[in-house]
This record gives C-alpha cells, structure tokens and sequence, in this order.
C-alpha cells in the first residue's frame, strides 16, 4: 500500500449516488454519500432494510458502479479502472463476507478457503499453508476436509471470514456477519473481527441493522433512505 499523506485517507466516498429503474419510475438507493475511512478503523455501517447500507458495501468492495461520485481507496479511483484491473484491485485490496455465508457446498472446507487464491499465482503448497494457518485463526483446525453441510452456522461463518482474510487484505467487508447465528455464535463472530482489527490492523467495514453489534466498532456511518449521518 503507498504511505498515506497526512491529509489523504484509506477510503474516500465523494458525493456517490446510485439509482435504479423502478419500472416507470427511479429508486434512489443511495443519495450524495461522502464520508471517509481511515486506515486501521473498524467502521459499522448502520439501517434498517432497504436503507441502501448493502448497495453501499458493495460500492466499496469494487462490485457495483454508482450512478455518480468517485469511490477513492489508497487514492486509486477504483471506477476509473477496467474490469479486469478492478478485480485485481479487489483480490489484493478486498476481502468480503457475505451475507448469506456463499460457501461452495460441493467443495470441503479447505477448498472454499482456497479459492480466492487460484489467480494469484501462488504455489499449491503456499496456497495450502496459508489456508490452514487462517484456519487455525478462526479456530476451525480439524473442519478442513468438512462440507459445508456438515457445519453448523457459526462454523460455517467462520469459514466465510476465513476465506475473505486468506489473501490478507487490509480491507474486510463485512455484510450482517452475524444475521443467520444465535446469540453465542454471534458473540464468538464479533470477538473474531475485533481480534482481526485490533491485533492483525485490518480496517473492518461491517453493515448491520443491530445496535448490539455496532458496539464492537469504533464509528457509526446510520443510513436512511440512501443517506448518511454519523454518530
């Protein structure tokens, strides 16, 4: 990563905005955003369904062009680039969390953990071990020949964030980490993340709509009806 002036930021969001057709009509998803993001910082990104707080985390994550405004990070126009220079950008820059876990059902474990490194160029054996070291970190050692499947939520959340650090990307975006798990394993998933900025120093950007969880970031981006405030 280049060094970062005193006055540049990690993440820059400038006037953004993105609409869809609607039909006859036009949604406003997200309505001139700007805020930014520091290197280092775990930010949450607060809203109810359908605030535009998805839209923007995949704005962020190099996935979906805003209609308007520039996404800039480590002072790279991240929309300025081609397709292909893009993906490269977010294979190195970018790990991202889904959701609804994306886990391939037919591959094990270890292989889900790997795939974010078959166009990296790395050897098989690297790719091995830096997949079973990431294993180790979120604590799933003995799952690495498991399908999915035969995992529980929590488990399999593990296994997403796994594959989304492997390539030890200083961003990790995180969509409701914890909106499938109970309680417990929500507790054990936030523990993890917070590990992961505090002592690994990834800068977490992570969408919930549940104030417990915001708790574990250090600042709170609310967004309603496409736009944002902060705390």
């Amino acid at each position: 990563m280049n060094s970062q002036q005193q006055d540049t930021h990690l993440i820059e969001v400038k006037d953004i905005s993105k609409q869809y057709p609607n039909g006859d009509s036009i949604v406003h998803a997200i309505q001139h955003m700007n805020f930014y993001i520091d290197d280092g910082e775990f930010v949450t990104v607060m809203g109810q369904s359908g605030s535009g707080k998805s839209t923007l985390l995949s704005i962020l994550g190099g996935l979906n062009h805003p209609t308007d405004g520039r996404v800039l990070i480590d002072t790279l126009d991240i929309y300025n680039l081609t397709i292909e220079q893009r993906a490269d950008f977010r294979s190195e820059y970018i790990g991202i969390i889904f959701q609804s876990f994306q886990l391939i059902p037919y591959l094990t474990v270890l292989e889900n953990v790997k795939l974010p490194m078959a166009i990296t160029g790395i050897s098989a054996q690297q790719q091995e071990e830096m997949a079973l070291a990431v294993l180790e970190k979120v604590g799933l050692t003995n799952k690495g020949d498991r399908l999915p499947d035969q995992l529980s939520g929590g488990e399999q959340e593990r296994v997403a964030i796994a594959r989304a650090i492997v390539n030890r990307p200083p961003i990790l975006l995180a969509d409701e980490p914890t909106g499938n798990l109970d309680s417990d394993n929500a507790a054990g998933i936030m523990n993890l993340l917070e590990q992961l900025n505090k002592k690994e120093g990834q800068t977490i950007i992570m969408v919930t709509h549940n104030p417990e969880i915001s708790k574990y970031s250090g600042r709170v981006i609310f967004v309603k009806d496409g736009i944002c405030t902060e705390q």
